[in-house]
């Protein structure tokens, strides 16, 4: 049987939430654990009741190495965002989110040798145009040396993790509903971010009104609209072409970090933005044809 949504558009829809993401923790006064603990900790209260009413018996069904995977993913997905919210005190948002979404880099040689899962030259040209297209839209806004290179590092240490936890959740996705394993992933972030902060003694309360505005919005937007379906769309795509299409988070956060916080757009983000936009286009109908002839041959 075959998606209800067609999953490419489910794709640019996450694509334009997760989009947000930096914007919120650009604007928030909180310290990086804590904002990606109420991310995750309000993602999983909003779900909880959906979760208990229709999901919870699925719970029967997942097998000892689902566990695994889903436990070792949620972890991965929790020091991705602690590292990536980290790394936005030190560089801008256009840097953070063009490294950070540079999965392609990691997708391709994981799914390569994990999953033996195949590209054709096309696609792989593709792939490194749409990546020297994210180096261009920052180029200006790199700083070889001090905070924003410490700031750049941290964003591809983030890159890796969630990368892998895309390519650990393309195995248990398959098998379960996407709320029941969303809930058990944002689940373990959530208690792996808590044990996180309370371990650097940083203190859960008191925060201005606005903080907790922007920790909700973080939950619904980014999380619940946004990463909720990557995973959706991980169980019919693969999660190099899932990567692939993220790529188009940084023009969306590179366009909202100029209007609301005043972030200057250069000539190179738009050169690069227009580079990214046209690989990535080629790169996912070649995938669809892929997989249309491999439909026919079968």
């Amino acid at each position: 049987m075959g998606p209800k949504m067609n999953p490419y558009l489910a794709l640019a829809i996450g694509v334009l939430s997760v989009s947000t993401s930096a914007i919120f923790v650009k604007m928030s006064s909180a310290p990086s654990g804590v904002i990606a603990f109420y991310r995750l900790f309000f993602s999983v209260i909003i779900m909880l009741p959906m979760f208990l009413l229709k999901y919870v018996k699925e719970l029967r069904l997942i097998t000892r190495r689902d566990w695994i995977f889903s436990i070792i993913g949620g972890v991965f997905l929790a020091f991705h965002f602690i590292l990536w919210f980290e790394s936005l005190n030190y560089t801008s948002v256009a840097s953070s989110t063009v490294l950070v979404t540079l999965q392609p880099l990691f997708a391709f040689v994981g799914t390569y040798f994990f999953f033996k899962e195949k590209f054709s030259i096309k696609a792989i040209l593709c792939g490194i145009l749409a990546i020297v297209g994210s180096f261009i839209i920052s180029w200006g806004d790199f700083r070889i040396s001090g905070s924003a290179l410490f700031g750049d590092i941290l964003a591809l240490i983030a890159c890796a993790l969630i990368t892998a936890y895309l390519m650990f959740g393309q195995t248990v996705r398959k098998r379960l509903s996407l709320i029941t394993y969303t809930f058990v992933v944002y689940s373990v972030s959530s208690l792996t971010l808590l044990v996180y902060v309370l371990v650097k003694n940083e203190p859960l309360v008191p925060y201005p009104t606005a903080d907790w505005i922007y920790f909700l919005l973080l939950a619904v937007v980014p999380t619940l609209f946004g990463h909720s379906l990557f995973n959706w769309s991980v169980k019919w795509l693969s999660a190099s072409v899932i990567s692939m299409a993220i790529l188009l988070e940084p023009i969306g956060a590179t366009v909202l970090a100029y209007y609301l916080l005043n972030e200057t757009l250069t000539q190179s983000q738009v050169v690069g933005g227009l580079i990214v936009m046209g690989a990535l286009t080629i790169f996912l109908l070649e995938g669809k044809m892929v997989k249309s002839r491999v439909k026919l041959e079968n």
